[in-house]
């Protein structure tokens, strides 16, 4: 695997795990619907990640909790590009997490640094319109679509076919011409699986998304950390974290979080107690 990623602007070194903050910009988000709707309230809260000490910011203007309804381009684009816009000289590479080419073209030329398709590049046209750009590629697995995803997901080996559809993706990616220090691989953790599916890809996550490539993991405040901690979005700090940290122990590259600060704390106290500090 190559020791950095081809971010857009930026080089990001992998020797560390990155944190990625996230800022949807959306009315209907599971865990933060409308709380940062409005343009100028995303922004702000982008900086306030990346004061916290984001690596990495992630725009969505479309919802893709289980049961969410699309949106047209046209409104994804109202809610994103100004954001965007607003946050191009903030010093992170700032991905955008969207499955339609048209946004993907929109975004890129507008500055974008990463696109984040959790269908993976396989809507017609996704992968014409990354290709030829610098920005990293992430692809995520997932069965099914948000409307329906979550609706009696089925696997006779969780582990494999999320390994297989992910290595199949990648494939699929070089061949068209994409350069291996753009693409990272995205388990799905909640797209289109149980909780017990997701326990798995986690405990088995180095088997899951190989060495070749590096890998971003989204747990945040999804529920499968309410299915075993029994409490709400809003009451997910301590499960989120510790459910990161699991991920790091277990070599994830960029880990996907709404409380920034609190999984930095989280990773160098890890750090600390791994390598050991400076009398």
């Amino acid at each position: 695997m190559h020791s950095t990623l081809q971010c857009g602007r930026f080089q990001l070194s992998l020797e560390r795990p990155l944190v990625m903050g996230i800022v949807n910009v959306t009315p209907d988000s599971f865990s933060d619907g409308n709380s940062h709707f409005q343009t100028e309230q995303a922004i702000a809260h982008a900086l306030g990640l990346v004061e916290a000490g984001a690596d990495l910011l992630d725009i969505g203007g479309e919802s893709t909790r289980p049961g969410a309804q699309s949106v047209s381009v046209d409104e994804e684009l109202r809610r994103v590009l100004p954001v965007l816009q607003g946050l191009l000289h903030c010093g992170v590479p700032i991905s955008i997490d969207t499955c339609k080419p048209e946004v993907m073209r929109a975004v890129l030329q507008a500055g974008a640094d990463m696109i984040n398709d959790i269908a993976g590049f396989t809507a017609a046209g996704a992968l014409d319109a990354v290709r030829d750009s610098d920005s990293a590629l992430c692809l995520m697995h997932m069965r099914g679509e948000p409307r329906t995803m979550q609706q009696d997901p089925v696997y006779a080996d969780v582990v494999a076919e999320v390994r297989d559809y992910l290595a199949a993706g990648a494939a699929r990616l070089r061949e068209s011409g994409v350069a291996a220090n753009r693409i990272v691989l995205d388990p799905g953790f909640g797209f289109g699986k149980t909780v017990a599916h997701n326990y798995a890809l986690l405990r088995e996550l180095p088997q899951v998304v190989g060495t070749t490539y590096p890998s971003l993991i989204g747990v945040s405040r999804k529920s499968m950390i309410g299915a075993v901690t029994g409490r709400p979005a809003s009451r997910r700090l301590g499960g989120s974290v510790a459910a990161a940290l699991a991920a790091a122990v277990r070599g994830a590259h960029i880990l996907r979080v709404h409380d920034v600060a609190d999984t930095i704390d989280a990773l160098r106290v890890w750090s600390a107690v791994e390598q050991g500090v400076r009398a």
